[in-house]
């Protein structure tokens, strides 16, 4: 039982993911950082202080505080547009400036003339409606 168990721990795919948990949970302190330190100043230097927080409605009774919903959802757009912008843009430059641009590849299907559907090249006969395509 301890051999399968080393066994397990061991596989590449398990210590990949441990490694990617890790990496990922302390880019996302960074990415936090990022936005509470330095996004949201600058918005509220512009714009005045965001804070939604106080917003709410009584419903029978119960208060539904939407407020902080907003907050919650304007703390999310801004950390998705700061991983785009400065992480995923800026990879993606760098992949194309490094690999260059993709050459167009030769397609690898065809439209069946009978049902339209799409199939290999190289196919003689349509697999879905069985028409020849010969000649």
């Amino acid at each position: 039982m301890v051999k399968e168990f080393k066994q397990f721990i061991f596989k590449g795919n398990v210590v990949d993911l441990a490694v990617a948990v890790v990496i990922g949970a302390a880019f996302g302190a960074v990415v936090t950082s990022f936005t509470t330190n330095l996004l949201n100043p600058t918005i509220a230097a512009i714009v005045g202080k965001p804070d939604f927080s106080a917003y709410s409605v009584v419903v029978h009774g119960s208060k539904v505080q939407y407020g902080l919903f907003l907050n919650a959802l304007i703390a999310f757009i801004l950390i998705a547009a700061a991983v785009y912008f400065f992480v995923v843009a800026p990879m993606t430059a760098l992949m194309k400036r490094i690999h260059g641009p993709e050459a167009d590849k030769p397609p690898v299907t065809k439209k069946c003339p009978e049902c339209a559907l799409d199939i290999p090249i190289e196919a003689r006969r349509c697999g879905h409606c069985c028409v020849s395509l010969a000649g």
